[in-house]
């Protein structure tokens, strides 16, 4: 019987996580998430895979919006309540996400696509939980053609879960829940895919 593939384990770096390396190397992610997004005052958003919260509290700042996250990592969520303890954080995966149809004005997965194993999962209760017209952030690493297609093979070799895509890839993915692609930014290797949930509003 094949082995279930692996993910990264984020809980022993939750309380460090914001000043270490990846914290650092994430502002970039977080910073364009907070230049491109188009957010109306208490608008309600969720980002999956919120790590400690450090994008949603950039996002209140500067929107005044209501924010919601979801993460798999006990820690990371404890480490999210102690920081924002005014915002809404649940552990819960990317494919069994606990709240009502139409929730959401919009939805962010920031450095966390790539690690989602149930992408099908996501799209579709990401569809299920955004209002129409609501739009989705996908914000991951943008690499080379070559780089990607390399890591991405190694991630299968080594039964990893992960998987990088272009824009293309992820706003061909979404075409099948009800999503059309409504532009895509970059800076240096951070890459936004934003996408508009169908439907009249």
């Amino acid at each position: 019987m094949a082995k279930k593939p692996k993910d990264f384990d984020f809980s022993k770096k939750a309380a460090v996580y914001d000043e270490g390396v990846a914290g650092k190397a994430s502002q970039r992610f977080y910073n364009l998430v907070v230049r491109e997004a188009e957010l109306q005052p208490g608008a309600r958003v969720l980002d999956v895979g919120c790590g400690t919260g450090a994008l949603l509290k950039k996002l209140v700042d500067k929107y005044n919006i209501i924010g919601y996250g979801t993460d798999i990592e006990v820690k990371m969520i404890e480490e999210a309540k102690n920081k924002n303890s005014e915002m809404n954080f649940q552990i819960a995966s990317c494919d069994n996400l606990p709240f009502d149809d139409m929730e959401f004005d919009a939805v962010v997965a920031c450095m966390a696509y790539h690690h989602f194993e149930n992408k099908d999962g996501f799209g579709n209760e990401t569809a299920r939980v955004l209002k129409p017209g609501g739009v989705l952030y996908i914000v991951d690493p943008r690499f080379p053609w070559l780089v990607r297609k390399i890591m991405n093979g190694v991630l299968r070799l080594i039964r990893v879960i992960g998987e990088f895509n272009t824009p293309q890839e992820i706003e061909k993915r979404f075409t099948r829940y009800g999503f059309t692609g409504i532009g895509a930014a970059v800076d240096g290797y951070a890459q936004v895919v934003k996408l508009k949930k169908l439907g009249e509003k």
